[in-house]
Parts: structure tokens; sequence; C-alpha cells
């Protein structure tokens, strides 16, 4: 599935305040998303001495679905298809990599 066609499906299942002019909804989500993989690995760490078994690793899969559903609608809002912002990105590391700078700190490095 191409990035694009992904969000266009999912943005069939977007159901929030103001659809359309609203980025602040698709952040705040995104940002609790991001925090229940975290929370996932966490406990990973704690309870099972770092062993990722094919239970857990779909599990932090679905979660990191849901990030991508957020990062997708928040693409949308800001007007950006979602394969333009990986294509930015992959530029700023290239970039980066070019010049010895992919350590460090720093959006401008």
């Amino acid at each position: 599935m191409h990035l694009n066609e992904y969000q266009n499906q999912a943005r069939k299942t977007a159901s929030y305040p103001n659809v359309g002019n609203n980025p602040i909804y698709p952040t705040l989500g995104l940002t609790g998303e991001a925090g229940e993989v975290a929370d996932k690995i966490k406990k990973v760490l704690r309870d099972r001495n770092g062993i990722f078994d094919s239970n857990i690793r779909n599990a932090i899969m679905l979660e990191l679905g849901d990030v991508l559903w957020y990062v997708a609608q928040l693409s949308r809002e800001l007007g950006f298809d979602l394969e333009e912002v990986a294509e930015a990105n992959l530029n700023k590391l290239s970039s980066r990599e070019k010049r010895g700078r992919i350590s460090g700190d720093g959006d401008n490095r």
C-alpha cells in the first residue's frame, strides 16, 4: 500500500470535531498513542526481561498503526500528503548524512 492511499483510506474513519480544520485533535491523539507504544515497551523491560515475543510485538504493531493514523490525520489537517512528509524526511536525513550530521541535537544540523 502506498502512503497516500493509506492516508485517504484512514481519512474515511476520521471522526473528531472540525475535521479538516483541527490540527490540535490529531496532535493530542498522536502524543497519546506514542505514549502507549512507549508504555508497552517499558513493560517488556519491566515484566518480560526485555523479550519481545510475538504477542507483544503484535500489540506494539497495532499501537504503531494508531500512531500512523494520527500522523496521517495531522498531515492532512496541515495540507500535506503522507508521501510528501515521508519524502521530506528522507531528504532531510540524506542531507544530514552527507554533511556528517546524523548524530547530534537540533533541527538544523
